[in-house]
């Protein structure tokens, strides 16, 4: 495993930047935002430095809320280990688009151009969604060659998973981590990375179709997904 630097262009709709921005449904934004968010769109690729890494670990067990792997990991959630019961192994991944984008979000929001730093912080953070994007096709593919499935990405922070098990992510990915370092809060730096696991299981496992957001309660959770 090797961490792996790309220069693959990040494909970025003007949709998507305007919902992490607040404006959803049918709420128009002003011909200025508008421009703004495709102006930044046309050109954030100056500004990042795409770096991934990867790698596939087997379940050695799942006991209750625990998930066992090799070299004393455990990853504690109800939600993971439910997936897991699925999976025969797990793909855990990081990932990055460098700390140049938020460097300039900094600049601009420190010189008081606060509407520009918020698009160009929303662009970072879709650049990052689409680059995980690619990776979970990557794993997809690598899967299907084993005529296996795999389910949705999960990040530490989603659902009943600690955040503190970002540990357990770095630990298992050692030092090919992308560039990126944990914090003792167990925050990622640079802030616009990804880290998590996608199952893979048997074609018959049903790991592709499994959605705990199906039975959670929580209808306005900004992690829902349907």
């Amino acid at each position: 495993m090797e961490a792996i630097k790309t220069a693959q262009i990040i494909d970025i709709d003007s949709k998507t930047i305007l919902n992490h921005i607040g404006y959803e449904g049918d709420y128009e934004p002003s011909a200025r935002i508008k421009h703004l968010v495709d102006d930044y769109i046309e050109n954030y690729h100056n500004l990042i430095e795409s770096t991934y890494s990867y790698t596939f670990r087997n379940i050695e067990s799942v006991e209750g809320n625990r998930v066992y792997l090799s070299d004393s990991i455990i990853l504690e959630s109800r939600v993971i280990s439910r997936l897991c019961k699925k999976c025969d192994k797990l793909a855990v991944f990081i990932l990055t688009i460098g700390d140049h984008l938020e460097e300039m979000v900094d600049y601009l929001s420190e010189n008081g151009l606060v509407l520009q730093a918020t698009v160009l912080d929303a662009v970072g953070s879709g650049a990052a969604e689409q680059m995980a994007g690619l990776i979970e096709d990557r794993i997809k593919n690598v899967a299907a060659m084993r005529d296996q499935h795999i389910s949705r990405r999960f990040s530490p922070g989603y659902c009943d998973w600690n955040v503190n098990q970002q540990e357990m992510i770095f630990r298992i990915l050692h030092d090919d981590t992308a560039g990126v370092d944990l914090t003792e809060e167990c925050l990622m730096i640079p802030r616009k990375s990804v880290s998590g696991i996608i199952g893979i299981g048997d074609t018959d496992s049903g790991v592709e179709d499994y959605n705990p957001c199906i039975t959670c309660t929580r209808v306005e959770c900004p992690g829902r997904r349907e």
